[in-house]
């Protein structure tokens, strides 16, 4: 907790919560919340019985105190998490989906006391006076039920802010505007087809240098700081090869380097199996449209972090640039969070069986999932995460005509892009996905038209295994 001298002179607002079930009807002190100003003139926090404005001076003891028991409570979640669960990955901390269900959906935020947030369509809000807003003042700045959103993903990734994008590649996009001409970019030499293009396409003609870099290589990595390096992007598990990245160790190398941000794209594990933020990066990025969603039903994007420059600089860009969400996006991504944990054991289980399944199959050269033995950094994934998405990859034995001919025979697994829904899908990223990487970073990379990934959804298991059994027996 910084001394008093290094704190702004603005009011924030200290808020007991109490237990209100005493019969006795002396309500129990059972925690503080710090009121943080959300607007000019609004505040927002969970629900609150009292409420006291007071001067900063007049409450660093208290606060700092507070902050000491938060800091211990969180120092023993991590213990505890440190623990391995029964398949040797990291056992979840409690309460999690106490978060998904909860945070920022507080009843008495609405005058309606709507159990279910509502869904907030105005365009503009009605002000008191000039330049006298209540929290909202035009759609594209804020929405209430935006809010409620950002709220609800930030507390998932165990982060202080949170801001929603109308897609993934929106989030992304919003990160490189952060950067100015001749800034440098360290990416990961195997990334989601789409972030590889505009890393390529769009980054590269604003004049910011882009480096592609096998991020599980640590040598590498020290290598390719330079002095203009402003910005570390990885994916872990990568897209498609599944490659898993040591994010506390790649975050440690960048932040010897003063300025440079590291954002974990986590889209394929979602907050619930991984969490960034806890292991050194800056920022975490999300397609929502993913296992958050997870309905495939909606296209968005979002980041959480815990740096207040960096959010307040990637706010001001949000509402600059205008890459906003709907509020009915909004409402289905909060709606879906209510089962995400449920969600993601059934893709868990139901990933690895499969892929055990493959690795015993004739037709099948090589599975690629961070759950096997076999993977080379399977250790480092029971380490740094809580279990396996849907998403996987391997390789069937020939090439085009016999992967085109399995992906053409599957009956359950459908024939599409995208992944992270309750479906399961499977589609050939050569040709799909990742069609627009280059050719020779393809052959490099080792995706070949051999390589199918899959994304593995919700049905029962016995019925995707038969269903890929038939295929391959037909490819």
């Amino acid at each position: 907790f910084p001394p008093t001298s290094q704190i702004p002179h603005q009011k924030i607002c200290v808020v007991r919560t109490v237990d209100l079930d005493d019969r006795a009807r002396r309500p129990r002190v059972v925690g503080h919340l710090i009121l943080r100003r959300r607007t000019r003139r609004t505040w927002f926090a969970a629900r609150v019985l009292v409420a006291q404005s007071v001067a900063v001076s007049e409450c660093c003891y208290f606060l700092f105190n507070l902050f000491k028991t938060a800091s211990a409570s969180s120092s023993s979640r991590e213990a505890m998490a440190q623990s391995n669960s029964s398949d040797g990955f990291l056992s979840q901390p409690k309460g999690f989906s106490t978060k998904a269900i909860h945070v920022g959906q507080d009843p008495e935020q609405w005058n309606s006391m709507a159990v279910v947030p509502p869904i907030s369509m105005s365009t503009t809000f009605k002000q008191h006076g000039p330049g006298q807003h209540a929290g909202f003042e035009y759609g594209r700045s804020g929405n209430p039920t935006r809010d409620v959103l950002e709220r609800c993903l930030a507390s998932l990734d165990n982060g202080r802010f949170g801001l929603t994008f109308s897609s993934g590649l929106g989030a992304t996009t919003t990160i490189i505007t952060m950067l100015q001409n001749g800034d440098h970019i360290v990416a990961g030499d195997d990334l989601y087809g789409g972030t590889n293009r505009l890393l390529r396409n769009v980054a590269l003609k604003m004049g910011i240098e882009v480096d592609f870099v096998d991020l599980t290589n640590m040598q590498l990595v020290e290598q390719a700081i330079k002095p203009n390096t402003r910005l570390f992007w990885m994916e872990t598990p990568t897209n498609p090869l599944l490659k898993v990245v040591d994010i506390r160790a790649v975050s440690e190398i960048a932040h010897k380097h003063p300025g440079i941000v590291v954002v974990v794209d986590n889209t394929f594990l979602s907050s619930y199996l991984q969490r960034p933020l806890d292991l050194g990066a800056d920022v975490v990025m999300y397609s929502l449209t993913k296992y958050m969603n997870g309905h495939s039903d909606v296209i968005m994007g979002a980041m959480v972090t815990n740096d207040e420059a960096v959010y307040e600089r990637l706010k001001f860009l949000q509402n600059a640039a205008g890459i906003v969400p709907s509020p009915f996006d909004c409402y289905l991504v909060n709606r879906s969070l209510k089962t995400l944990a449920l969600r993601m054991e059934r893709h868990k289980s139901n990933s690895l069986a499969i892929a055990r399944f493959l690795e015993t199959h004739p037709k099948v050269e090589r599975v690629l999932h961070p759950g096997l033995p076999s993977h080379p950094q399977h250790e480092l994934a029971k380490r740094q995460t809580y279990g396996h998405s849907g998403i996987m990859s391997f390789y069937i034995r020939g090439g085009l005509e016999e992967s085109s001919n399995f992906l053409k025979a599957l009956h359950v697994f459908t024939l599409a892009e995208s992944l992270g829904g309750y479906e399961s899908l499977a589609e050939l990223p050569s040709v799909m996905t990742h069609a627009s990487v280059p050719l020779q970073q393809r052959q490099e990379l080792g995706i070949t038209d051999g390589l199918v990934r899959l994304s593995v959804g919700l049905e029962d298991v016995d019925d995707l295994i038969a269903d890929l059994k038939q295929a391959l027996d037909k490819a």
